[in-house]
């Protein structure tokens, strides 16, 4: 089957859903791949030219928030002659080709679940183009969604049983048992695991619902109670005369997002930290949370120090842990 016919079997799909054999539920076989990679379908002349520069662009994009360079998604990359067997089961697919006809869809579980296929193709290499633009950063999206949902599936295995977030904040979170309380106070908890080089953590604690002041002091004040909080229960290695505690990272401003989380309005912060005494740092990934119920900002942040290692994976692994958050 050539790669035109593929192609247009799965807009097909995209267009219409899949069909059921006498309205009898097919059953998939279970996708595969490691977390954030990205399978990508497409001839062999459109990926080494400029519609492949495209897809690299938003699709390796690096990762907003790292301290060094890391793309969005590892791409494998293959011709549709080779796409089949085992590779068909990818849980996450990029079709893209010249046809007869522009089109741009998303679809589920085609040939495995879960699964998720996206298809672009266009009549001229400019209007394909034109097409990952417009819709590069939607099929992104559903990429991550699926990948969340595969990362908090795997670590659901074994879970801490601590009950410390419940106790102090009316709050659960679906942590790896590999994570242990390191530290707490009556408003403040701090877990850990241990990763080559250094440590993933993460940490609780609230805010009065009036902290923020405005939206012109908004990225200020996140800084300034980042600091607070740094300065009282993230210590580092002492230092003769100086107090060493972690501080948000002073050559970069952190990059601020709406989100929600748990079904409440939200804000996404993505930035480095440091100690201000000592040079070590690395990534932060932090969410304000606003829970007017209990008239206040409930701040989850997850941060990792692992120097000269990547950490994609890792800050993904936090993301996911903190969108498991319910409310007890």
């Amino acid at each position: 089957m050539n790669t035109l016919k593929t192609i247009g079997i799965l807009v097909l799909l995209v267009c219409i859903g899949a069909c059921k054999d006498g309205g009898k539920t097919t059953y998939l076989p279970e996708s595969t791949g490691a977390i954030n990679s990205l399978a990508v379908v497409m001839d062999n002349q459109l990926w080494k030219g400029e519609v492949g520069d495209k897809v690299r662009e938003h699709f390796a994009a690096s990762v907003v928030g790292l301290n060094m360079p890391e793309p969005l998604f590892t791409i494998n990359y293959m011709p549709e002659s080779v796409f089949s067997g085992a590779i068909q089961k990818s849980r996450a697919v990029l079709f893209v080709s010249k046809s007869d006809e522009s089109k741009v869809g998303i679809k589920k579980d085609v040939y495995s679940g879960p699964q998720t296929v996206a298809v672009i193709s266009g009549t001229t290499i400019q209007e394909i183009n034109a097409n990952i633009d417009a819709k590069a950063e939607e099929i992104i999206k559903a990429f991550k969604d699926l990948e969340i949902q595969e990362q908090q599936k795997r670590f659901k295995i074994s879970l801490n049983k601590e009950l410390v977030l419940k106790e102090k904040f009316g709050i659960s979170l679906d942590i790896p048992s590999v994570y242990k309380v390191g530290s707490q106070n009556d408003n403040f908890v701090w877990l850990d695991r241990q990763v080559p080089k250094g440590a993933m953590n993460l940490i609780v604690y609230t805010m009065p619902e009036t902290y923020f002041k405005t939206d012109s002091t908004f990225v200020k004040d996140i800084l300034h109670m980042r600091d607070s909080i740094g300065s009282i229960n993230i210590p580092g290695e002492d230092i003769p005369g100086e107090k060493n505690y972690m501080v948000s990272g002073r050559n970069f401003a952190p990059h601020v997002y709406p989100a929600e989380i748990a079904g409440l309005k939200a804000a996404e912060v993505r930035g480095l930290w440091e100690m201000n005494h000592y040079p070590m740092g690395g990534p932060y990934l932090m969410y304000i949370i606003n829970d007017k119920a209990k008239n206040r900002k409930l701040i989850i942040e997850g941060f990792i120090f692992a120097p000269a290692t990547q950490k994609r994976d890792n800050m993904f692994e936090l993301e996911a842990i903190i969108k498991t958050l319910k409310f007890e």
